[in-house]
């Protein structure tokens, strides 16, 4: 489901344009590349907090409606007010249908529980990263990418080359060469491995 966030193209420059409309309870913020000009925005903070909060809005293709004509972009930088937390400015990078994009995608982790390394060894996972960068066309972009740990044991970890891509999407760190550990499941200390056909028997 495609995100819709609104916007308008604002005119007042600088710190104080900024805080006046911080104050009036909106985002500034700008859109640029694809070839074109940057253009400054203002969004309502009520309404962007309420899409920015969720995972998917940092990771998805989202149309974002200037005055009523629609873009489509990525979320690429923001600030957050030290104290308060709430969003003091936002970057939005514009995407081409035909160029490739690089974005970081969250992974979510299934089967940590009946992982062998978990329910026989005792052990616990460690996710040894949360996201990853992924290269591919806007509309091939995954909301998120998933790791079963249903078969890991204790000693072993699972590697971007063991996980499910969708058609068209590529892991950036094994495009260089890099086969990266995403997840593991250390041997418990004092502990020693498992072997699950044993267990079971």
């Amino acid at each position: 489901m495609a995100i819709e966030i609104n916007a308008k193209k604002r005119t007042a420059q600088g710190t104080g344009a900024s805080r006046r409309l911080r104050r009036a309870g909106n985002v500034p913020g700008i859109i640029y590349g694809a070839g074109k000009d940057a253009v400054n925005i203002e969004l309502n903070h009520k309404e962007l907090f309420l899409q920015f909060r969720h995972e998917t809005f940092h990771a998805s293709v989202l149309n974002l409606n200037v005055d009523g004509k629609a873009e489509q972009v990525l979320l690429r930088d923001f600030q957050l007010h030290p104290v308060r937390n709430d969003i003091a400015h936002i970057d939005f990078q514009r995407v081409s249908a035909t160029e490739k994009i690089h974005v970081k995608v969250p992974l979510h982790f299934i089967n940590n529980d009946i992982a062998p390394g978990v329910k026989l060894a005792h052990g616990i996972v460690t996710h040894i990263q949360t996201e990853v960068d992924v290269t591919c066309l806007a509309k091939n972009l995954p909301e998120f990418i998933e790791v079963d740990l249903a078969n890991l044991q204790a000693g072993h970890s699972i590697h971007l080359s063991e996980l499910k891509l969708p058609k068209g999407v590529e892991f950036v760190k094994l495009t260089h060469g890099d086969d990266a550990a995403v997840a593991t499941i250390p041997v418990p200390r004092g502990g020693v491995v498992v072997d699950e056909e044993a267990a079971a028997e």
